[in-house]
């Protein structure tokens, strides 16, 4: 028996569930500590799917024994009980094999990772003998909690916690003092369009330079009860809109339209799901919105078919704010639209093009699509630089980047700080009179924990790391992107988002506070934090270059199509059209101290000129597609 100093560990993830980068990001964590890991191989994987035969349980208790596990790790985040029957066969088999500590055998501990409810479920089931792990768990928090001693942690692992640790600790001290609850809205009536169908994001922002400027807060908006009628559904959005626009919090209302708004507009709907969300269905519809809302600046989806009809009726409507697409992503790709990837570059292309003749802002909602399918750090960047330069060129003068932190989120702080640097650099380095770029960040989809007060204390902590960003800018960000601290639990209602706003405003105030009296480190000087961006900035560089060197015309729907079809964005996790984007979906990514970084089959990180010849080399593959895209588009 090995001594528990050290322990061997052991993850186990089912095959069935292709959610990978946790399990991997738990296994690195513990290897950085010293201590021998192993990740069961799909053999094992495909046992542990079918946990209800002896036959595969004995193969996942011999690998157990073979490997002389000591500390075993499961994660599992599809079905709830299907995930509690698992562990319940697997613990009973183990057992039966007498492999518990407790026993005599060697197994000390047991931990699982996944969906909060079904962890909720395990704790109550096995009585707390299981360690859960729901995510939003800090680098140390994880770490404690699979039995690593803290002398163990390598002193850059260390450091990079020691930053996660102490945004929370601010966070905490928010919340704890209730100070925030007293927190007013801001006056932003001081200019003469305020309200009007005159008003635009750029006047408000400016606006409030005058004074001492506080960013403009969006909040996603979306009740819905499937109970309910679609007029029923509508009706209740309004009274939210006025609620929300009487309160004087709320400066951006995203409406949270449904599935089939976006993709079925104006259509009969008898028959089909909704699927969740606000279901508009009519200009009139978006026009009581409108006038629910005053003095609301008011934005929606964009559709996922008959793209550019669709923007001007937002247009003449809503007035919209600003308009927002995905350019790769909301078609079959992700099956969230009907349109092919070609056929969808054409329409956004198309659609940009009259965005800039309205001169309202545009927010290409790309970069964390890419994250969300396992895209390494360097794609995040790359993907918000091209985008942004495409936009010029067709004509928008105003840009909104969108920065979704947390995203994995076991991303850290620091490598958070780092990425958001160089992509803010290099998508700044296009600003010139006529292009205007407004970073606008956000916490991250998956981010906060479903407990209510740790999630407030997230929410107060995340603001501090938005603010980390450019810390010497009073102006940045401009806009900030609340997601609701309910996120993770239910619905959030206008209670729930002026408080997430009354949270955030105030920990930004006291964030800043402190930073002046030298309360808080100078991020800005941290060596680690430079040398990370330093490191993604050249490295997104040298993408970038490759990009515009070996293809035509890249900044068009041919060039957007064979960037992606090439894989020179690697998307590991790609689900939708993987046979024709084979070259994306081949890469395997894996975090690396906080960061997500691409592999080769041995698991080492390759350096970016491996990544870029690669991608060059599949050109002609992406230029056959490409040919046979539009043969059949003719």
């Amino acid at each position: 028996m090995n001594n528990t100093i050290n322990a061997k560990y052991g993850f186990i993830k089912p095959a069935i569930d292709a959610h990978t980068m946790g399990i991997n990001s738990a296994a690195e964590l513990v290897r950085d500590c010293g201590y021998d890991v192993i990740v069961a191989d799909d053999l094992v994987a495909k046992a542990m799917n079918n946990y209800k035969h002896e036959l595969h349980r004995k193969v996942v208790v011999d690998w157990i024994i073979t490997n002389k596990i000591e500390r075993l790790g499961i994660s599992y985040r599809l079905d709830q009980d299907d995930a509690v029957n698992m562990i319940g066969y697997l613990l009973e088999e183990m057992k039966n094999a007498k492999l518990m500590r407790f026993q005599g055998g060697q197994v000390e501990t047991v931990f699982f990772g996944g969906l909060p409810k079904t962890c909720e479920t395990i704790d109550k089931e096995f009585k707390g003998f299981v360690k859960t792990f729901i995510g939003g768990e800090s680098v140390r928090e994880t770490l404690t909690k699979m039995g690593v001693s803290e002398d163990r942690i390598p002193s850059d692992i260390y450091e990079g916690s020691k930053y996660d640790d102490l945004l929370m600790g601010f966070g905490k001290k928010i919340i704890d003092s209730q100070e925030y609850i007293d927190y007013k809205p801001i006056d932003r009536s001081n200019y003469p369009e305020f309200g009007t169908m005159k008003d635009s994001v750029t006047k408000r922002i400016d606006s409030g330079i005058k004074d001492s400027f506080e960013p403009l807060m969006r909040a996603h908006v979306g009740p819905y009860c499937s109970s309910a009628t679609r007029i029923e559904s509508v009706n209740e959005f309004l009274l939210w809109a006025k609620t929300l626009a009487k309160s004087n919090y709320l400066d951006i209302l995203s409406i949270g339209s449904s599935q089939l708004t976006q993709s079925n507009f104006g259509e009969d709907w008898e028959g089909k799901t909704n699927g969740g969300g606000v279901p508009v269905n009519s200009p009139e519809e978006y026009r009581m919105i409108w006038e629910a809302s005053r003095p609301l600046l008011v934005r929606t989806y964009a559709g996922t078919k008959n793209i550019p009809s669709l923007a001007q009726m937002h247009e003449q409507t809503l007035n919209i704010c600003w308009h927002a697409l995905s350019l790769w992503w909301f078609n079959k790709l992700d099956e969230r639209g009907p349109y092919d990837v070609y056929t969808n570059l054409k329409q956004h292309i198309d659609t940009i093009k009259y965005i800039a003749k309205t001169e309202k802002p545009f927010e290409a909602n790309v970069p964390h699509h890419f994250a969300f399918r396992g895209a390494d750090d360097v794609t995040y960047i790359v993907s918000a630089y091209l985008a942004a330069k495409l936009a010029k060129k067709l004509g928008i003068k105003t840009f909104i980047l969108q920065n979704m932190l947390n995203t994995p989120r076991f991303t850290w702080g620091i490598q958070d700080l780092a990425k958001s640097r160089a992509m803010i650099k290099l998508v700044r380095s296009l600003e010139d009179s006529n292009f205007r770029v407004l970073l606008q960040p956000r916490a991250g989809l998956d981010y906060f924990k479903p407990n209510l007060y740790e999630a407030r204390i997230q929410l107060a902590a995340v603001t501090a790391l938005m603010d980390d960003i450019d810390p010497y800018n009073e102006m940045s960000p401009p806009i900030i992107h609340v997601v609701s601290y309910s996120e993770a639990s239910h619905l959030a209602t206008p209670e729930i988002i002026n408080e997430s706003i009354q949270i955030t405003q105030y920990s930004l105030q006291k964030y800043r506070e402190m930073r002046k009296r030298g309360k808080i480190e100078d991020m800005a000087k941290n060596l680690d934090v430079n040398e990370r961006s330093a490191e993604l900035y050249q490295s997104a560089i040298k993408v970038i270059s490759a990009i515009e060197d070996s293809i035509d015309d890249p900044y068009s729907p041919e060039g957007f199509y064979k960037i992606f079809a090439a894989g020179f964005l690697p998307v590991p996790y790609l689900w939708g059209e993987v046979e024709e984007f084979k070259h994306a979906k081949n890469w395997r990514t894996k975090p690396v101290r906080g960061s997500v970084k691409v592999v080769d089959e041995n698991n080492n990180v390759m350096k970016t000129e491996q990544i870029i010849e690669i991608a060059k080399s599949n050109l002609k593959d992406a230029e056959y597609n490409l040919k046979q895209r539009i043969i059949i588009s003719i």
